[in-house]
């Protein structure tokens, strides 16, 4: 009998904008941009501000806590790595952007709109943690 290794689930590739976002993830910590000019918050990593177009960005720590903004349940894999289901939220972080994530540590059923979520971090590799969000513990 023989038994097939499960595909390895594909992971995000840094580019030397978002590197620093990446680097964050690895110590479990969650920044965004911040526009300098404007104070505007931009997700996901640019090289500019998309709402005055200068190009003076730092980054700066966000909260991690938000409400779910939209969902679906995926119930059909993009490749045989996902097991299903699953679900891929639009997450309203705190402090004023949204971040697409998946909602975990809790039955796909119970997830709701505006539902209250967390940051928790899946150390995928060496390399990339990705963040991902649950129910608010109290």
């Amino acid at each position: 009998m023989t038994i097939e290794a499960k595909p390895q689930l594909p992971v995000p590739h840094p580019t030397p904008i978002s590197q620093p976002f990446w680097d964050a993830c690895l110590r479990h910590e969650l920044t965004v941009q911040k526009c300098t000019s404007c104070g505007k918050l931009i997700f996901i990593p640019q090289d500019f501000c998309r709402y005055c177009f200068t190009e003076t960005l730092e980054w700066v720590p966000s909260s991690g806590t938000g409400k779910v903004y939209s969902y679906t349940t995926v119930w059909r894999p993009q490749t045989p790595s996902f097991e299903v289901p699953y679900v891929v939220a639009i997450i309203d972080i705190d402090g004023g952007y949204q971040m697409l994530s998946n909602v975990i540590n809790v039955p796909p059923d119970q997830v709701k709109v505006g539902m209250a979520v967390e940051v928790v971090w899946d150390d995928v590799t060496d390399t990339i943690t990705l963040p991902k969000f649950q129910p608010r513990q109290a």
